[in-house]
Order: C-alpha cells, then structure tokens, then sequence
C-alpha cells in the first residue's frame, strides 16, 4: 500500500512538473556570415557567442540562441526574422550587420510586434503598436561625428570633402556631417559616393582631391572602406584624415595597411579600454568582454564590431531580468511585450561601448561616455585626448 501511494505520488509530480516548468529564452540572432557585409557580419556573430559565454541564463532559466545567417541581403534578413518568429517563436530579435539589412529587420519585428536589439545604426524607426520596440546599440551617427567636426574645428580647418557608400549608411555619415559641420562653420565641399561592390574609386578620389579640402572624411566601413585610403595614400594626400567607427576592423586594417596611418576615427570606448581611466565603469566590462570573447572564439577580439553585439547581448540580459520579474513566461506574447517595456526601461547599464539609458523617446540611450577619439598608427589605436 505504501508502495502504491509512492508510486502514485511520483507520477502526480511528473505530470505536473511540465505546467510548472519554464521554458527557455529563445534568442533569434541574424548577422552577414557571407557576402559584402560579411566582414562586419562574422565579428558581429562572434560578440554574440561571447555574450552567451559571459552569461548563459537569467534566473536560472537557459537562454537558447538562434542564429541564421542573411549573406548580407536585407530581403534575407527580413525573412530570417520571420522565420524566427513565426517558426522558432524567438523571444526577442537580436541583429544584424549593415544598416540596409538592420532596417528590414527592424521593420518586420515591429510589425510583429517582437522588441529588437538592432546592432547596426539605423535611421529612426515608426513606434508599432503598443510604442517602439527597436533599441540599438551602436552610438548614433550625429554623436560620433560631432566628435571628429569638434577636433576639425580645434585645428582651424575649414572646410572638408567626404566619400563614402552610395547607400543608407553613407548618407547617414553624410547628413551627420553636414549638420555638425554647418554648426562649426565647416563647409563640405564634396559628396563622393560609391558601391560597396566596386573595386576602384579612383574617378571619386581625384574629384574630392579637385576640390582642394582642408580634410577628407571616409564614410566606408570593414573591407570596402580601404579603398579610398588606400586611392588617397597612392596619389600622395598628406593632409588630415579622418574616418568613422566602421574602420575599427581588422579586415579594413589589413587591406588598408600602412595607407590607414593617421586616420583619426570615433569610436566606442572598448577599442581603448587599457587606456582609459580605471575610474571608468566601461573598462571593467570591456576587459570582461575581451576574457568572454576569447574563452567562446580562442582568440583575441581585434574589431569594433564583435562588441556591439556582445553589448546588445547585455542590454536583453538586463531587460529579461525585470520581464521575467512581471511573472511572464518565455514563448508568450505577454513575455515580449513585458520585455519590450524592460528594455525601454533601462537605466546605466554598462557596456562595452556605452552606459545604456534606453527610453521610449530614445533608442540609442547613450551619451558622451560612449565616444573616444583614436588615431590609427601601424594596426593600433591611440587614444587622443
């Protein structure tokens, strides 16, 4: 008899045990593993597998990541984060690399209504329905760029020449320039474009060099950004040089080589973490990101792209806490929104790149902390004061 209650006690436990149980955390993650962005792509995918070795659950349930690969096709991304969606019924959205492809993913997790960690810089985004729910990680243009104008105008010079991608991302660099130039008294007196398929820019470099510019600002990123550094180096321009964030790469340093010397660049401040101050909150994290990365990739991190999505992995962990808090379960649309409001909710959480304050008016959250100037010499980066 007592047997039979054991064997009756067990069974009541084991049936319910599933209604009591949570399910995972289900992470849908799209970045370029090939094609053009790629080189953006690949680091990007290897922050996020620093992320999950940094933290691998939130309290003490797993975390499952998802990943799907959108060789850098925004027509792609849009489908993979439906398909994770719709199929794999991800929580949140995390992605992807390049602002074209970032946009259309954007754009289809606000129309289903899953919050998004987008780690490439978009243009705003509309709210959907409840209020936004896209964040992004990466400073926004205007922030960096008025960092590079400010050094411009420190060094009295007036005016500036530009050549960048003929895409989103160029006339996001452009448009940052133009606004911040203009306040400095800083005249842009060339708008040089090209594909980022293209393999000479020559015809743009010497138009830009017509113009007889106080300075030229590169607005390429990772491999294809080399181009005009190195058309620039070969025609024998010596005068100031200054590029943007997408140039913290080791793709753009191995192509460019010694043409990337002198190019002074915005950036986040993991890129300098052993040169800033250790009264700085963003060191302590930035070298944990660095033992995370090197403990998921056996290998050091040498890009400025790995950390935005390793920061993007931060800022959901942060946000599941207080939704899990809310009594949501994971999978539900309850969870997604609870965790859409977290994330709007989020106050001086540290990064790598930044302290994130997101709120509904604000998708990028950060501040002046989240920019340093470096200037390349010989593969390394020197923090300018």
């Amino acid at each position: 008899m007592t047997s039979m209650k054991s064997l009756l006690g067990s069974a009541l436990v084991l049936l319910a045990a599933p209604c009591c149980a949570q399910a995972d955390i289900l992470v849908g993650f799209v970045t370029g593993l090939s094609g053009p962005v790629s080189s953006i792509g690949i680091p990007n995918a290897k922050g996020i597998a620093a992320g999950e070795a940094y933290v691998g659950e939130i309290g003490g349930e797993k975390v499952r990541l998802i990943q799907l690969d959108d060789a850098s096709d925004a027509t792609a991304s849009a489908r993979n984060a439906r398909k994770l969606v719709e199929q794999e019924k991800v929580d949140v959205l995390i992605g992807t690399s390049g602002a074209p492809q970032t946009l259309a993913m954007a754009t289809a997790a606000i129309e289903m209504q899953v919050p998004m960690i987008a780690v490439s810089p978009i243009a705003s985004v509309p709210a959907g329905e409840g209020g936004p729910w896209v964040v992004q990680t990466p400073q926004p243009m205007p922030l960096l760029v008025q960092g590079i104008v400010d050094h411009m105008k420190a060094r009295g010079l007036k005016t500036v020449a530009f050549i960048g991608f003929s895409d989103a991302l160029g006339d996001l660099l452009y448009d940052s320039l133009s606004q911040s130039a203009k306040a400095a008294e800083i005249k842009v007196i060339a708008n040089e474009r090209y594909a980022r398929s293209d393999s000479s820019v020559t015809a743009q470099v010497l138009r830009a060099l017509a113009a007889r510019p106080d300075a030229i600002m590169l607005g390429g990123t990772g491999t294809p950004g080399a181009l005009p550094a190195i058309a620039l180096s070969e025609r024998g321009y010596k005068g100031p040089l200054y590029g943007n964030n997408g140039m913290i790469s080791a793709d753009f340093l191995r192509l460019a080589g010694k043409a990337a010397n002198g190019i002074i660049c915005p950036t986040g401040p993991v890129i300098a973490a052993e040169q800033l101050p250790p009264s700085n909150p963003i060191q302590k994290v930035a070298l944990a990101y660095r033992a995370a990365y090197e403990k998921a990739n056996g290998e050091q991190p040498t890009d400025g792209f790995s950390s935005y999505s390793f920061d993007g992995w931060v800022v959901f962990v942060d946000a599941a806490k207080r939704a899990l808090a809310t009594g949501a379960k994971p999978g539900s649309p309850e969870f997604r929104s609870a965790l859409r409001q977290a994330l709007f909710a989020t106050k001086e959480v540290v990064g790598t790149q930044a302290v994130y304050n997101f709120t509904p008016a604000d998708r990028h959250g950060v501040d002046a902390r989240s920019r340093v100037l470096v200037q390349i010499e010989d593969g390394k980066y020197k923090l300018l004061p």
